[in-house]
């Protein structure tokens, strides 16, 4: 049984809670909406995994198969899931190949990420359950979404500007500061 290498062509976004670069109390994981497209080649690899898993089974009339590894969120768009222990980490890289080595990097809920990932067969230690697993080779960061923004890489002064244009308020060369008026209460019982 071949391994096939699934890439996602164009980023996909991060859904719900993502613990990439820094493992929460409960390990690595990673969460992932895709298409359609990518879930069909998923399902017909699925089959011919299931067969081989089927063979190794211990008693294949008392098997117990496990759901898939995905689960359809709206039409058209599913939820992938990924979990892995610290010896199995996947490559995580930027837009330029770099590997990302500050754990700190905001890679949460509405990032844009590429994955490279495989789709293996499994059965349980108790020789009766089996199924399918998803298991990232690599992540491609393309842009971070962070509780206070987007971080969409290469955007500028002149970008960022042009990106808000002209809003009145405050300007740097004539700063409007007011003073806080502050309101004196008598009857303070300390």
């Amino acid at each position: 049984m071949a391994r096939n290498i699934h890439i996602t062509p164009e980023p996909v976004t991060l859904n719900g809670y993502q613990a990439v670069l820094k493992p929460s109390k409960f390990g690595y994981s990673l969460k992932a909406i895709v298409g359609s497209e990518l879930i069909e080649q998923l399902e017909a690899e699925r089959d011919d995994c299931l067969k081989w898993a089927e063979s190794k089974l211990k008693n294949p009339k008392r098997a117990t198969l496990k759901p898939t590894p995905w689960e359809e969120v709206a039409e058209g768009e599913y939820i992938i899931k990924f979990s892995w222990a610290e010896d199995k980490r996947p490559p995580v890289v930027d837009t330029e190949g770099t590997p990302i080595t500050n754990m700190d990097t905001p890679v949460y809920e509405g990032s844009k990420v590429k994955l490279g990932f495989i789709q293996k067969p499994y059965i349980l230690r108790d020789g009766v359950t089996y199924g399918t697993s998803l298991k990232l080779s690599g992540v491609q960061v393309i842009s971070v979404q962070t509780g206070a923004g987007v971080d969409t890489g290469d955007l500028d002064e002149d970008g960022v500007a042009e990106l808000f244009g002209k809003t009145s308020g405050f300007k740097t060369d004539e700063p409007n500061v007011t003073a806080a008026v502050e309101e004196v209460d008598p009857d303070d019982d300390f």
